[in-house]
């Protein structure tokens, strides 16, 4: 069952060695994530699964022990998510596979959030989520995440909008701030019905890599009867961020 969930932008320019000069135009959203982990913390979950949009690449199990690197941003930063090496029964998506494929970014920069926070809970695994994936898919993923211990939490990672301004990486779309203001709302009032009811395509056109990770928490929290708050929102680079704590 979920019992706390944690949603955080994921921009690799979240980690200080990636954002050089940049860096301190993100402390405010760095301090929110971190502060929405302590939720996560504090609920004393079983099994903490961190959940990320990508593309082809990256999608399903990612074992705890996984690693990531930040090296094709010129950083000599590597990451690994949770603690323990990985470990697994050989023939489904397992030990060698997850340990021969890199984390995707959206999970990297997770792993990076739980380092920076001294995670030392529950085990650790990662579910990479396709940006197109149903949101029947998704909530479906979301109900068997709930059912994998006794208690769940979720750190969801996933950006709004890119389309927020002209030097926006999606230039300017005037449905943009709109998109986002509803899901931040919907995020900080874990309001599952204004989740459930996101359409793709629409997020697809606004390069809103969230939709699908924000979706997978709906169906996981479905019965849950969890509260939300919402911790930072803002949109800079023209990027819609939010973090926001469940519990």
């Amino acid at each position: 069952m979920l019992v706390a969930a944690a949603v955080c932008p994921c921009p690799p320019l979240l980690v200080p060695e990636v954002a050089a000069g940049a860096a301190p135009e993100l402390d405010a959203a760095r301090t929110a994530c971190l502060d929405a982990l302590g939720v996560l913390a504090a609920a004393r979950p079983d099994l903490l699964v961190v959940v990320g949009p990508v593309g082809e690449e990256g999608r399903g199990r990612h074992l705890e022990g996984a690693a990531g690197s930040f090296r094709g941003f010129g950083v000599d930063l590597d990451v690994r998510l949770g603690t323990a090496p990985v470990t697994g029964p050989v023939g489904e998506e397992s030990a060698p596979d997850a340990a021969a494929r890199p984390l995707p970014f959206s999970l990297a920069v997770g792993a990076w959030l739980l380092d920076r926070a001294r995670w030392a809970g529950a085990p650790v695994e990662g579910l990479g989520v396709a940006e197109t994936l149903s949101g029947e898919r998704c909530a479906e993923a979301g109900r068997e995440l709930a059912a994998g211990a006794d208690r769940v939490a979720l750190l969801v990672m996933g950006d709004g909008s890119a389309c927020r301004t002209l030097k926006a990486p999606g230039y300017l779309d005037k449905r943009a701030a709109e998109f986002d203001a509803r899901t931040a709302a919907a995020l900080g009032a874990a309001d599952l019905a204004v989740l459930r009811a996101l359409g793709w395509p629409l997020a697809y056109e606004l390069k809103a890599s969230g939709r699908a990770p924000w979706q997978v928490l709906a169906g996981a929290a479905e019965g849950a009867g969890l509260g939300g708050r919402l911790l930072y929102e803002d949109a800079p680079y023209g990027v819609g961020y939010t973090v926001a704590a469940w519990s």
